[in-house]
C-alpha cells in the first residue's frame, strides 16, 4: 500500500507516536466479536473490557504488546502524551496476549475531551524476560521505550477512534 494512503499515516500515527515502518507480522485486535480496523470508531461502552489481541509469526519468537493514547488528556492539548492504557510482554507468536506477562494492567479508555486515538503497537523482543514495566502511564514515550529494550521498530500496529459518548452527563438544558 503506498505511504499516502496508509491509514497508520493518516490517522498521524506514524509520525505521532511511531517512526515509519513495514508491517511484517498479522495482528488482531478484537472487543467482543468486533476486529477494529485502523480509523474505526468505538464507544467506551464497547472498549471496557480488555481486548483479544492475536498475533501471528512463530512461537520461537517472543514479542511486546503496547496500548497507548496520544491524545491524553484532549488532542488539542495533549500534555500528557502518550498515556500508557496496557502493556504486555513475552507473547509467544502464533498466540493471544493472554499467553504473555501482563506487566501493566489494562485500563479501559475514558476520554473526555475530543476524539482521541488508542494505538496498539506490537514489537519483537531479543529474548523472554527483557522488557519491564516503566514506572508510570502518564507521558510514555513509545520511541524511548523501545530503544531503551533494543526492540527496533514496530512489526505491526492498529489503532481505533474513540470520543465521550452523547448522555453520559455534560451541561443540561
Amino acid at each position: 500500500m503506498p505511504r499516502e494512503r496508509d491509514p497508520l499515516v493518516v490517522g498521524r500515527v506514524v509520525g505521532d507516536v511511531l517512526d515509519p515502518f513495514q508491517r511484517s507480522l498479522q495482528l488482531g485486535v478484537f472487543y467482543g466479536n468486533r476486529e477494529i480496523n485502523n480509523g474505526c470508531e468505538l464507544k467506551p461502552s464497547v472498549v471496557v473490557s480488555q481486548p483479544r489481541v492475536e498475533i501471528g509469526g512463530d512461537d520461537l519468537t517472543f514479542y511486546t504488546l503496547v496500548m497507548i493514547d496520544p491524545d491524553a488528556p484532549s488532542p488539542s492539548d495533549a500534555h500528557q502524551r502518550e498515556y500508557l492504557h496496557w502493556l504486555v510482554t513475552d507473547i509467544p507468536g502464533s498466540t493471544n496476549a493472554t499467553f504473555g506477562q501482563e506487566v501493566v494492567c489494562y485500563e479501559s479508555p475514558r476520554p473526555t475531551i475530543g476524539i482521541h486515538r488508542f494505538i496498539f503497537v506490537l514489537f519483537r523482543q531479543l529474548g523472554t524476560q527483557t522488557v519491564y514495566a516503566p514506572g508510570w502511564r502518564l507521558n510514555f514515550n513509545t520511541r524511548d521505550f523501545a530503544e531503551l529494550y533494543n526492540l527496533g521498530l514496530p512489526v505491526a500496529a492498529a489503532y481505533y477512534n474513540c470520543q465521550r459518548e452523547r448522555g453520559s452527563g455534560g451541561r443540561r438544558m
